[in-house]
């Protein structure tokens, strides 16, 4: 995974990209870890024009950072896509769609999306695993 950090860049690009296209503003992450089980992993973050969604009357609002890490937490133990409903929803897991994995050349790659629906997150991570995936 020697590129990881080139390949990072261009994915969480093109998920800013896809992000705008759908007009949807949150976090993006991508990462990679090496081997059959995730023990590390080394990952970049990039804000899409907002870290969080600020409270508003009952709306305690949240922290887009927190929950794309959450998603990607879900993933590291699963070894599925967030939200995919293999398991309850460990403390400190949300088991919300938005984050996809998958076993690349030499571990798992993912990457994760918070700020948009469940369906607009997951289209933009594809967006973004589908780049790690051709060269990782």
């Amino acid at each position: 995974m020697n590129n990881f950090s080139e390949e990072a860049d261009r994915a969480l690009r093109a998920m800013k990209q896809r992000a705008m296209e759908l007009n949807v503003k949150g976090v993006a992450i991508v990462a990679a870890s090496e081997g059959d089980r995730v023990q590390s992993w080394v990952s970049k973050m990039l804000v899409v024009n907002a870290m969080k969604k600020v409270p508003s009357g009952d709306d305690f609002g949240m922290n887009l950072i927190a929950v794309a890490y959450s998603k990607a937490a879900e993933m590291a133990d699963t070894l599925r896509a967030s939200g995919s409903g293999v398991r309850p929803p460990l403390k400190g897991e949300f088991g919300w769609e938005g984050g996809v994995i998958t076993r690349g050349k030499a571990g798992y790659l993912l990457a994760t999306f918070s700020g948009g629906s469940g369906a607009d997150d997951v289209r933009i991570s594809q967006t973004g695993l589908a780049i790690l995936a051709a060269t990782l």
